[in-house]
This record gives C-alpha cells, structure tokens and sequence, in this order.
C-alpha cells in the first residue's frame, strides 16, 4: 500500500487528520504501512489480537507499556476475535496439506524445486516428500529452530524417517560433507559472516546425529535444498500429489480436528490472531 492509499483512509476535514497526515508524511513506507494496517484493524467489527510472538523484536514485551497486544475498533461494541480472521482467506471445514499451502503458507517455489531436484535425481518417495515439506515451518509457522517446529508439526501424518530427516536438516546444514559433496553453502557466509560457529545445541546434535541410519536422509535434504533458489523453475504441485497421497496420512476429519499431538499447532495456523 503507497502513500496515496494510506491516506484515503483517513478522512481529509478534521484537524486531526491534518495531524495525522503530518505525521504520515515523516514516517518511512514501512512505517506508513504499519498505520495504515493499523487504521484498518480499528474499521473492523472486531478486535484482532497479536501474540507477543508475532511482535517480539519489532518491541520488547518484557517491557511496561506492552501489557496488551488487542488492536481496538472503532466499533464500541466490538468484541475479541474468536472465529476467522477477516483479513485471511478461510479455510475449508476439513482442511488438507494442500489447503494449507494455498491459504496460508507463504511462496513455496523453494520447497517445489527442492522436492524435483531429488525426484530427478531418483531418490525414494521419503526423500522426496521430506525435501517437499523440510522448511514448511519457515513459509507457514515459525522460522526459528525451523527443522524441530516443521518436523512437530507433520510427526503424527509421516513416517518417523521423514519427521527425523527434516529435524535433522536443522543441524546438517552447518556441517560439510564431503563424501557426498555438500559444502559448507557460501550463503551463509554472506548471511551469518565468516566467523560464525553454530550454538552449542547445534553442536551438541551434529554429534548425536552425525552416525544415526537415517543420516543420509537428512543430508540429502541439504543436498537438494541448496541448489533450490531457481526463481524461473516451473514446478507444480501436481507432480508430487501422489507421493503426498501415498506417504502423508491425511485425517479424515482434516488437520487440526483430529486430535493428534499436533492439532493444535495447525489450528494456530488456521486462527493465528484468536484472542484464546
């Protein structure tokens, strides 16, 4: 949203939107973008919450000042959200993997051409589908520690192999193998610096990992994730609806209604801002 647009929702006649149009002029795009957002949460008949997760380094919770994150309404009689978000699309009654991708994930290119690099390269259907799902936690839920929130979140619909490779993916990254030809990735210098030593968890797992039966597995998912940032690739989703059909066990009563040790971690996904 540009300038222009922010300041079409703010009526022209008062002295407060003169105020307020001062005020736009001197903030950055990304900041007018937060108070048009901001502005249009407040034009809802309902009030939004934000879980401290979702602003954390953006502010410090920890801090006085931020004991509520509820965007308030201009409606007095508006109520916390409890339902669907109006501003998401709405998801199916019974939703699907797939309908994850299509209404909530972020762009999932990355995963298509990671998932075809090892299906070309002849791996088994495991492999394929811990390539095709290994980030679904960095495009969908939580980028931090991704590799042990994507691998929690498909646990109970997988094979335990496939959970552990992408779990596993976390820590590989870091650690060269030469024996199949996976370097150190030249992005993470440009990204982390030259210095940079992973945690000590991190290490502390390499050790337990690194002799595992499932290992190669796990490496190659850094094979293929690596070679994976083709932004012209064309990949569909199409070519992996039967692995996906024969290796991921979709609950008849849909992904987060059947009372698996994840449930709850999908229904986040589809309400991510209810108040309880």
């Amino acid at each position: 949203m540009g300038p222009e647009a922010f300041a079409r929702l703010i009526p022209p006649e008062s002295e407060h939107t003169m105020n307020q149009q001062s005020i736009a002029s001197n903030l950055t795009p990304s900041e007018r973008l937060d108070a048009a957002e901001e502005q249009m949460l407040q034009e809802l008949d309902v009030r939004i919450a934000k879980s401290p997760l979702f602003v954390m380094g953006e502010m410090d919770p920890s801090r006085p000042g931020h004991e509520s994150n509820l965007v308030g309404s201009s409606n007095p009689r508006a109520y916390a959200l409890q339902s669907d978000d109006p501003r998401l699309q709405k998801m199916p009654e019974k939703p699907t993997l797939l309908d994850f991708f299509k209404y909530r994930f972020g762009p999932n290119h990355h995963l298509l051409q990671s998932a075809k690099h090892a299906l070309n390269a002849g791996h088994d259907e495991e492999t394929v589908l811990a390539c095709l799902l290994h980030d679904i936690a960095v495009i969908g839920f939580i980028r931090s520690d991704h590799g042990w929130w994507g691998a929690q979140l498909i646990e109970p619909y997988v094979s335990e192999k496939v959970a552990w490779a992408i779990r596993a993916h976390q820590v590989l990254r870091f650690y060269p193998d030469p024996s199949v030809g996976y370097e150190y990735p030249e992005m993470y210098i440009r990204l982390f610096g030259e210095d940079f030593e992973p945690e000590e968890y991190i290490q502390d797992e390499y050790k337990r990992i690194k002799d595992h039966k499932w290992y190669m597995t796990g490496r190659l998912i850094t094979i293929n994730d690596i070679y994976s940032f083709d932004p012209d690739a064309k990949v569909e989703w199409e070519e992996f609806e039967d692995i996906v059909g024969r290796n991921f066990k979709q609950p008849e009563e849909g992904l987060g209604f059947d009372g698996s040790p994840s449930a709850h971690m999908w229904r986040t996904l589809i309400w991510p801002t209810r108040y309880l």
